[in-house]
């Protein structure tokens, strides 16, 4: 559906109209393309003192052709504001901060910055997870970050994000995934978020095909997130299995013929659902996305049986038991990937939704439990959460509701089947093998909830 708000914002009266009032001003986002070649299409500028930043250099020159810092150190070109090229990527490595003194160094780095930003900028702060620190200032400054990048995110505009990357020893080597995608337009609707990288072996050949080799199943594929993460997963070299409700078979098998993938129509809450799927994929599987989902909208005084049972049944109970079917049979493969599509409804809650928010905290939940026992096999189980995205299901809503959700979060808008897919497939290449048990909020920095 289209946001015509959003187009009258970005015409010439709108523009003026808008500034005038002070209402909000969202910004066409950049999103990837295929056939785009490297990730960041502009500046980057490289800042800090910490031991990350000099890892970095051999990292960046495969992302852009154009690295600055502000001191002309390590070779690299100087950066000034009043002199450098406007910005596109900005990476500040605060890993040697360890007390609340040197934290005036992100605003050294960052203020001269943000009045020389291009469009659609992203930016990532680089640190080390204070849990890991013995010294309890240097944690605290660590933790510190937290209330730093989240606030930026919220006045960077222009389209931009604003990420924090906790780097744990031995984690270095894990940073360029990370960093290809949130200083690209895959995140471009996810922002003023927290990840924490691991160790890992895990390693992408050949960043145009990540997931070259791999077999993807999506459930609740037929349409909307669902078709757009099988069609990213496609795009990223993955063979894809596309499940859905049997009712959807026609939709289903037409989108299987253009990704040559196969389809497979499949009730998940029936009581052979998951023996029916360990037997519809004898080959094995490396990725499961449990995409398919339900709303059944009341208040709790209005909610009955069936609205509460047909909702808990397909949102949360299937994809435990079809985890579990794959787990124990061996159908999902050592060094694979669980991805559970909840939503920021399951972390903020919502007014109407008890049944659909208790079904997408639960499965936040799920992922805590499995995290470390899932980690034995090398198998990471990680949880995205949508905010607004435009899809059938949000153009249902009523109009107050539906401008309320896409004005509320700090791009002014609402995000795109797209944003969560990439999220998807993020999370789903080897290169994030060190993230784990972490939920990824796709939802341009909501208002609701952290």
């Amino acid at each position: 559906m289209s946001d015509r708000y959003f187009t009258f914002a970005n015409s010439a009266l709108g523009q003026k109209l808008v500034a005038s009032l002070g209402l909000p001003s969202p910004v066409p986002l950049e999103r990837w393309s295929s056939g785009r070649g490297r990730p960041v299409d502009g500046a980057l500028l490289l800042g800090g003192d910490g031991t990350l930043a000099a890892g970095l250099l051999p990292i960046l020159a495969r992302l852009t052709d154009a690295v600055y810092t502000p001191n002309a150190v390590a070779g690299l070109p100087s950066w000034t504001a009043e002199h450098g090229p406007r910005l596109k990527a900005l990476v500040f490595d605060a890993s040697a901060i360890v007390d609340c003194d040197q934290l005036v160094a992100l605003r050294d780095f960052f203020q001269p910055a943000m009045k020389s930003l291009a469009g659609n900028p992203h930016v990532v702060v680089l640190g080390r997870p204070p849990e890991t620190l013995i010294d309890p200032f240097a944690a605290s400054a660590q933790r510190a970050l937290e209330g730093f990048t989240r606030s930026l995110g919220k006045e960077i505009r222009h389209g931009g994000t604003v990420q924090l990357l906790y780097v744990g020893e031995g984690a270095e080597d894990q940073l360029e995934g990370a960093l290809r995608f949130f200083l690209s337009p895959k995140s471009a609707y996810v922002s003023g978020q927290v990840i924490r990288l691991a160790a890992s072996e895990q390693k992408v050949q050949d960043w145009t095909r990540p997931l070259a080799g791999k077999r993807a199943l999506v459930t609740g594929a037929s349409r909307g997130i669902g078709a757009a993460i099988a069609e990213t997963l496609a795009r990223d070299g993955a063979e894809v299995v596309l499940l859905d409700v049997p009712k959807a078979q026609k939709e289903l098998d037409a989108l299987a013929a253009r990704l040559g993938g196969k389809a497979l129509g499949l009730d998940i809450g029936g009581e052979e659902a998951p023996q029916r799927l360990v037997e519809a994929l004898p080959d094995g599987v490396d990725i499961v996305v449990h995409n398919a989902g339900i709303t059944r909208d009341k208040t709790l005084a209005k909610m009955t049986d069936e609205l509460w049972n047909s909702v808990i049944a397909v949102n949360l109970k299937a994809p435990q038991r079809l985890t579990q079917a794959l787990l124990e049979s061996g159908t999902l493969r050592d060094e694979g990937r669980v991805l559970l599509v909840s939503s920021t409804s399951g972390i903020a809650g919502n007014f109407g939704q008890t049944n659909y928010a208790t079904s997408k905290a639960g499965l936040i939940g799920l992922l805590q439990a499995w995290e470390l026992e899932l980690a034995k096999r090398g198998i990471t189980i990680n949880a995205v959460a949508p905010g607004f995205i435009e899809t059938q299901m949000t153009a249902a809503m009523p109009l107050t509701i539906r401008e309320a959700g896409r004005r509320m979060n700090s791009l002014g808008q609402g995000g795109q089947p797209q944003d969560v897919a990439e999220t998807v497939a993020w999370f789903a290449q080897p290169a994030s093998g060190g993230v784990t048990g972490q939920v990824l909020r796709v939802c341009g920095q909501s208002l609701l909830g952290a």
